[in-house]
């Protein structure tokens, strides 16, 4: 079976990463992931092939597109590139992440593509919408389904929503999904899973003695959430007892320089707390905290869950996705939601000794997190079927 991913990423790396998730769990079928936002500094496992399209991204209200002095030209290069691609690879499947539910603003590039695979030209894949569990506001929302659902029915051969339905049905944010004809597949949430031995392994190597506390704070991409980064570093000093926790602190690899620069300033001077871009061991380091600062995006939650981290979740207020699925897991008692208030240093403090001192989650209550496994298993079997 021959895979080729789309995916898009605009602002943080989520997509990105829940995209690669999903390709890891194909193995050991040739897979393609075309990219077409700013690099990530990830590795891919043999099995996987990056194709890049010339990046494109969009600020931080989803309102403007960043391509570039000459965007026309560069969405002609992106549109010839991709076609390319389908052409050379000729897939059994394709899978788009988001589209058509959302990046509408690349329809210059989909619709072309998804149009020829449909008459033939690329053989005849399956194609497949992938797709997250919250969508995002709309301002005219009937006339953003109708849409929806006339290219969702036109152009793909099914979707698969990575979500757990007993959290989040797809009715609850898209209330017209009866009106999809194509099949719909729940796959659980997707995130990998820790090794069981990465809490021992990390706090080694970390230096860490059987008492000492980890307080790991992140920002994802790193485009956005800063401020609690900085409050993070500000209410260390509150958390100052007989025994510091150590703080890791990652800022994303898309926060700007000078920010970055003013994190590690900060963070100078004390000890048991380091400033970094990015780790490739992410979920090891969630395993080995005893408290995690974070956003409240799908990633970051789901890999949260998956390492029964301890957990206080900011949302990032731009719509409502974050802060639904934070209140959501929340109710499960599955981690606990700052408010802008909980940032003054002390009243931060404050929340996280509570952290520490609070028995870990109830992996009971935690939803379907076995999506990408789920995934690889459908696509494979329908793929087979239809053949």
């Amino acid at each position: 079976m021959n895979v080729v991913l789309y995916c898009q990423h605009v602002l943080g790396l989520g997509h990105f990463m829940r995209s690669l998730a999903l390709l890891e769990a194909m193995a050991p079928h040739r897979c393609v992931f075309v990219a077409g936002g700013p690099d990530a500094p990830v590795a891919l496992p043999g099995h996987i092939t990056l194709e890049r399209l010339p990046a494109i991204s969009m600020d931080e209200t989803f309102s403007r597109l960043l391509a570039g002095d000459d965007p026309e030209a560069l969405k002609a290069a992106r549109r010839t590139r991709l076609l390319d691609i389908l052409e050379r690879e000729r897939p059994d499947v394709l899978l788009v992440e988001l589209y058509p539910f959302g990046r509408r603003a690349f329809e210059f590039e989909l619709l072309p593509a998804l149009e020829a695979a449909r008459a033939g030209a690329f053989g005849r894949p399956r194609v497949l919408c992938s797709l997250r569990d919250i969508l995002v506001e709309k301002t005219d929302p009937e006339k953003y389904q109708t849409r929806v659902i006339a290219r969702l029915n036109a152009l793909f051969d099914g979707l698969l929503v990575h979500s757990d339905p007993s959290l989040f049905p797809l009715e609850e944010t898209f209330p017209r999904a009866r009106e999809i004809a194509v099949p719909l597949h729940y796959t659980g949430f997707v995130t990998p899973r820790p090794d069981p031995l990465s809490r021992r392994r990390v706090r080694g190597e970390l230096g860490l003695a059987g008492t000492d506390r980890l307080v790991v704070a992140s920002a994802g991409g790193g485009k956005v959430g800063s401020e609690l980064l900085f409050a993070a570093l500000d209410a260390h000093p509150f958390l100052q007892h007989d025994n510091p926790p150590r703080l890791e602190l990652f800022s994303g690899p898309f926060l700007d320089d000078a920010a970055f620069e003013r994190l590690r300033a900060v963070a100078s001077g004390r000890e048991r707390r380091r400033v970094s871009r990015f780790s490739g061991d992410f979920l090891g380091l969630l395993a080995a905290s005893d408290a995690s600062l974070s956003l409240a995006g799908y990633n970051t939650t789901m890999n949260i869950l998956a390492a029964g981290a301890r957990a206080l979740v900011w949302p990032f207020e731009q719509n409502r996705e974050q802060r639904l699925r934070a209140e959501r897991l929340a109710a499960r008692g599955l981690l606990g939601v700052l408010e802008h208030g909980d940032l003054h240093p002390a009243r931060l403090a404050e929340r996280v000794h509570a952290l520490l001192e609070s028995p870990a989650p109830d992996p009971r209550a935690a939803p379907d997190l076995d999506g990408a496994r789920n995934t690889a298993r459908i696509v494979t079997r329908d793929t087979a079927q239809a053949g």
